[in-house]
């Protein structure tokens, strides 16, 4: 079983920077295509970004394609999101995943029946 727990959310303003972290425990992430989705109120949740099991293969939701970036450290079985440049609109809950299929496969389906976090809060103010 994996245990996924995100940190480093919190209030910022726009244009700040946040860097969010997920912990993973039960299994190494190096199994998984490891990747972090959103939920805004009122919203469905949405893909936000996925890295392949080696970290070579990196995808991004448009809307925040050049201001985030995925990254993992399979050796601390961590996975973060730097988000820069940081908009009223990407408010949200985050949420962490681990996936066993392909990167690629949870970039076109955009969703995930794995492994999720607890989710974390990020505000960012106008």
């Amino acid at each position: 079983q994996v245990q996924l727990v995100e940190s480093g959310g919190g209030l910022v303003q726009a244009g700040g920077s946040l860097r969010l972290a997920c912990a993973c425990s039960g299994r190494t992430i190096s199994s998984y295509t490891m990747g972090w989705f959103r939920q805004a109120p009122g919203k469905e949740r949405e893909f936000v970004a996925a890295i392949s099991r080696g970290g070579v293969g990196t995808f991004y939701a448009d809307n925040v394609k050049g201001r985030f970036t995925i990254s993992r450290d399979n050796a601390q079985n961590t996975v973060y999101l730097q988000m820069n440049s940081l908009k009223p609109e990407d408010t949200a809950v985050y949420y962490c995943n681990a996936d066993q299929r392909a990167a690629r496969v949870v970039y076109d389906s955009k969703n995930s029946n794995d492994y999720w976090g607890q989710g974390t809060q990020v505000t960012v103010s106008s």
